[in-house]
């Protein structure tokens, strides 16, 4: 699963990406037009919790993989219009995450010459609606000529579709907003419109509003629509933090008043985002996190392992992560009945523990 970090210049797109990665320069490896890749680790306590409880050879946490997009860099005006190429990197990402400034500094102006996050956040709508609103033009005009040669099913329902999307593209709506039923959302994944995915605004604020985090995000709550969701941080302090060791970084954000880096927040939002929920396995070798689609069953999340575990599935033995905790161990669940043998209907739930049984 990816996820699109894209933004206005000197926004902290390169910092917060560069620290998901622990990178020690925000500038490594960074080239300014090229799209930049790395695979993040999911913190989960609960993962931690199970490798202390089951002491295995290795833990594997679930991970996300994050794509810095360039392409708003510019000369400091409006563009008309997002470039081909971001776009292009852009399409192909599950999910958007917006950096939105909220600080001043001037040896990095603004763009725009401002510092408003709302107006921010309006302007790089307005370009996906912009995008997403062409696509769907040029998409109608082929259609209706092709409505009018055969008048076939598949073409009906395109168009009526494509309708649909036009309208709600009209009253510079999101196409995200929209009810659609699974054959909908089919039709247009081949699309990948900008608004119609899920979309993470990350405010990155200075030091001294850290202590107002809460208030910046309510303020800004009234800009959330359905699969879209905002949090907030300071990039340079998150920074800072992972570039210290574990007990060095304790001290410093209990100085600060925080009690976990943000970034662990930003990353678990990610996740949530996405749709993604964990199961577990745990043993001896590897207690390990696996993400799934929420609605997911158990022959499914066989799958998620090995494709032979899906294929020769018989039971998943289940115990809930919180069920583990309370009573200390396996046998103390299984002899409460906790522990129990479902089948491959059973939908899994996040925290769920399996053990797949299965025959090749």
């Amino acid at each position: 699963m990816q996820i699109g970090i894209v933004g206005l210049p000197f926004a902290g797109k390169t910092t917060i990406f560069s620290t998901l990665l622990k990178h020690k320069s925000a500038e490594e490896g960074y080239h300014k037009h090229e799209a930049a890749r790395g695979i993040v680790k999911v913190p989960d306590d609960r993962l931690d919790r199970l490798t202390a409880i089951f002491n295995p050879k290795r833990q594997v946490n679930a991970t996300i993989e994050y794509v810095k997009v360039p392409g708003f860099e510019g000369d400091g005006k409006e563009p008309k219009g997002l470039p081909a190429q971001f776009i292009a990197n852009l399409k192909n990402v599950d999910a958007i995450l917006l950096v939105v400034r909220d600080f001043a500094n001037e040896m990095y102006p603004h763009a725009f010459g401002r510092v408003d996050p709302a107006k921010d956040i309006a302007f790089i709508n307005s370009e996906f609606w912009l995008s997403d609103l062409a696509i769907v033009e040029a998409r109608l005009e082929r259609l209706e000529k092709n409505v009018a040669k055969a008048k076939g099913e598949k073409n009906q329902k395109d168009l009526a579709l494509m309708k649909r999307c036009k309208e709600q593209l009209d009253q510079e709506k999101p196409l995200r907003e929209l009810e659609l039923t699974p054959e909908d959302e089919r039709l247009l994944k081949g699309y990948q419109f900008l608004t119609l995915k899920p979309l993470l605004y990350v405010i990155n604020i200075s030091e001294d509003k850290i202590s107002s985090a809460a208030e910046i995000e309510k303020s800004l709550a009234q800009l959330l629509t359905p699969r879209c969701t905002l949090t907030s941080l300071s990039a340079e302090i998150e920074r800072e933090i992972s570039e210290l060791n574990a007990e060095d970084a304790a001290v410093f954000m209990a100085d600060l008043g925080i009690k976990e880096p943000a970034l662990h927040k930003l990353i678990r939002t990610s996740y949530e985002l996405l749709g993604l929920i964990s199961f577990f396995t745990a043993g001896e070798d590897e207690c390990r996190s696996w993400p799934i689609r929420a609605g997911t069953n158990a022959q499914q999340a066989a799958g998620v392992i090995h494709t032979d575990l899906e294929k020769g599935f018989i039971r998943a033995e289940t115990v809930h992560y919180d069920d583990l905790i309370k009573h200390g161990s396996l046998q103390a669940c299984r002899e409460k009945g906790l522990l129990r043998l479902e089948g491959k209907e059973y939908i899994v739930k996040d925290g769920d523990i399996l053990n797949i049984r299965f025959n090749v």
